[in-house]
């Protein structure tokens, strides 16, 4: 566990805890990959090296067709489209939830507090592979994206998450693996704590303005229980 900013001292056992889904409960890089290679293969498109697609995982699916592939908006929505006809069909299930979350979750829940998943994937994928892994009882929101590009920003899903949990962002907390998480987290108001076990570095996610950073999951017990 390293820090990244001031401020720990303020998170409390009543707060609610955020988490991101990909790269921070699921190592999910497998399904995503392989659907990314699909939707590129359709579209004649050129397949990028593996570090290019590595930063697929976590920002939001259109922005890095876009950014990352240099597809215009129109481009990136089909590229999208193809990518979720595999996705729906194999890679969403290519994953495996990280050692340790379990526990931490379990942990969380048996002292009280109220957990959700804010997560950039369409929420009905979100919900779909949370139901896979036997997670879903672990949290009273899952929120994501809408399957027509609606709340794709990372700060729109934790303002909407926050919305549906009735709590202001000062008393709650996001974990999450990306800068995008760090930076939506802060356009809303709350801190958030780095999962460095993620597709993230550390690196990155300091210079992000994460809280702190941990590096395994049971590293969290003890932060948000104290």
């Amino acid at each position: 566990m390293s820090a990244g900013g001031s401020g720990a001292g303020a998170l409390r056992s009543a707060d609610p805890v955020l988490f991101d889904l990909d790269g921070t409960i699921t190592a999910s890089g497998p399904g995503i990959l392989a659907s990314i290679r699909h939707a590129l293969a359709e579209l004649g498109e050129p397949i990028p090296d593996d570090e290019v697609l590595a930063a697929f995982i976590g920002p939001p699916l259109a922005d890095s067709f876009q950014t990352l592939c240099g597809m215009g908006p129109q481009r990136a929505w089909q590229a999208v489209t193809a990518y979720r006809a595999h996705y729906t069909r194999r890679g969403q299930y290519q994953s495996a939830v990280y050692d340790g979350i379990p526990e931490l979750l379990a942990a969380l829940r048996a002292a009280g507090r109220v957990l959700a998943v804010a997560t950039s994937k369409a929420e009905v994928y979100a919900r779909s592979i949370l139901e896979h892994y036997g997670l879903t009882g672990h949290f009273t929101e899952v929120v994501g994206s809408e399957l027509d590009g609606r709340r794709t920003a990372k700060s729109e899903v934790l303002a909407e998450a926050l919305r549906r949990l009735g709590a202001a962002a000062a008393g709650a907390v996001m974990i999450g693996d990306r800068s995008h998480d760090v930076l939506g987290a802060a356009a809303v108001g709350m801190p958030c704590i780095g999962a460095a076990w993620g597709y993230g570095t550390q690196d990155e996610l300091r210079e992000a303005g994460a809280l702190l950073v941990a590096a395994r999951p049971d590293d969290l017990i003890d932060v948000l229980l104290a």
